[in-house]
């Protein structure tokens, strides 16, 4: 369909008398962005749901449209002023707490990863990985569970594939290095990567 057949679908059967085929072009090339009662009628007017709409989300407000939610309703459920939360998306920085955190994964139905990209605890997260896969992995499954509030038992498998893996990477390291303390290469990009890895291995536990 063409902006102008979208716009007059969305003004003749939702109401949107101020959509013009402009608003329906700026948001195909991606440089505005919808409300979700815009999205809403959007889709109507596609016939088609609101996620159909959006590729994969990255962003919180993104996650929030494709569930069809409003602000005021994932306020709610993880217990935040409306003003804040907005804020936040805004911002696209979290500033709620561990709790809150993990209501948001629920309310918004966030899988793990997602949930950790959307609260910028991924630096966190690589911090604790880099830790357990360094020295012993048993010491930190506690502070990893806590942090992506899950189960230490769904964690104990992950954990100690990547210990291992990262253990063997680095004997190598060391014996084609002579016995030195060098890290190598294969090490350090093991690391740069370890959070994208604990997703793989998570999956496939």
């Amino acid at each position: 369909m063409a902006p102008g057949h979208v716009a007059y679908g969305m003004r003749a059967s939702y109401g949107m008398t101020y959509v013009t085929p402009d608003h329906v072009s700026a948001w195909e090339r991606g440089v505005a962005l919808p409300t979700l009662q815009e999205l809403t009628a959007l889709a109507g007017a596609l016939w088609c749901a609101p996620g159909d709409l959006m590729g994969a989300p990255r962003t919180l407000r993104e996650h929030r449209l494709a569930r069809g939610m409003a602000p005021e309703d994932v306020a709610h459920a993880i217990g935040m002023g409306v003003g804040d939360y907005l804020r936040m998306e805004e911002s696209g920085r979290w500033s709620g707490t561990a709790l809150q955190a993990a209501q948001l994964g629920r309310a918004l139905q966030l899988p793990v990863s997602a949930m950790v990209a959307v609260t910028g605890l991924e630096g966190q997260l690589a911090g604790l990985l880099v830790e357990a896969v360094s020295t012993r992995w048993q010491a930190h499954i506690r502070a990893v569970a806590r942090l992506l509030s899950m189960e230490k038992r769904d964690l104990q498998e992950p954990l100690r594939v990547m210990h291992g893996e990262y253990q063997n990477l680095m004997a190598r390291t060391l014996s084609r290095a002579g016995g030195t303390a060098t890290s190598g290469e294969e090490a350090k990009d093991y690391l740069d990567g370890i959070v994208q890895r604990f997703w793989q291995c998570l999956e496939g536990k």
